[in-house]
C-alpha cells in the first residue's frame, strides 16, 4: 500500500493557476457583498486550527488524568470541548482505547468519513479504496506495511466510521514517558497512532 503524503500547498500564498482562480472568486466575493475579508480569514485559520495535534492534546491529558480519560471514553465531544477544541455539532466522535489485550483500528469502508475537527485532513491512503477494503479483511497485514503489527495475543477491533459516528484511537502510554509533561507526551502522538496503523513513538532519552 502506498503511503505517499501529497502535502496541498496553501492556496491564499501559493502562485499557481488554481490558487490564483481561488483569489479572484474570494475577491469577487468579497467585492459582491457576500463575505468579508475577516470572515474568509477566520475560515482559513478555523481549517488550519484541526490538526492531529487536537488528538495528540487530547490523549496527552487522558495519559496524565484518569478521569479526564474517563470523560474522554464515554463522550468524546464533550472531552474535546473541555480543552477548547471544537469537536463538531454532528457526528459524534467515539474514543476507542487501546489496551494489552485490544487494538483498534480505524476505517471508513464507505467513503472516507473522519474526525477532521480533533485530526485535520484525512491522508490519501485512508481515502484510497485499497485501504478502505483490506482494512477490514487483513488488518494486520495492512498495519505491517505500516512497520507495526499488535502482539500475537492481541485482538484486533476494526471500526467503521459512518456519517454519524466518527472514531479515535487513544494508544496506549509508552513505557518510559514517568515525568515528562503534557506537551512532551502529545509530541509522542503521531496522526498515525490516532487512526491505530501504528502506535506513539518511544521517548529518546539523552544517554
Amino acid at each position: 500500500m502506498s503511503r505517499d503524503h501529497h502535502h496541498e500547498t496553501d492556496s491564499r500564498g501559493a502562485t499557481s493557476p488554481l490558487a490564483a482562480r481561488v483569489r479572484a472568486m474570494e475577491a469577487l466575493l468579497i467585492e459582491k457583498g457576500v463575505v468579508t475579508e475577516a470572515e474568509i480569514q477566520d475560515n482559513v485559520a478555523y481549517m488550519d486550527s484541526r490538526s492531529p495535534a487536537n488528538g495528540a492534546k487530547l490523549v496527552a491529558r487522558a495519559w496524565t488524568d484518569e478521569d479526564f480519560k474517563a470523560r474522554l471514553l464515554s463522550g468524546g465531544r464533550a472531552a474535546a470541548i473541555e480543552l477548547g477544541i471544537d469537536a463538531g455539532a454532528s457526528p459524534d466522535l467515539v474514543v476507542v482505547e487501546n489496551t494489552p489485550d485490544v487494538h483498534n483500528l480505524i476505517v471508513c469502508t464507505l467513503c472516507s468519513c473522519y474526525p477532521r475537527n480533533v485530526l485535520g485532513r484525512p491522508p490519501d491512503w485512508y481515502k484510497s479504496f485499497e485501504y478502505r477494503s483490506r482494512a477490514v479483511r487483513e488488518p494486520r497485514a495492512v498495519m505491517r506495511e505500516f512497520g507495526f503489527e499488535p502482539p500475537e495475543g492481541a485482538r484486533v477491533a476494526v471500526h467503521d466510521s459512518t456519517a454519524d459516528v466518527r472514531y479515535m484511537v487513544l494508544p496506549m502510554r509508552p513505557p518510559g514517558t514517568e515525568g515528562m509533561d503534557e506537551g512532551e507526551l502529545a509530541g509522542l502522538v503521531t496522526r498515525d497512532a490516532l487512526i491505530g496503523v501504528g502506535v506513539p513513538r518511544t521517548p529518546v532519552r539523552a544517554g
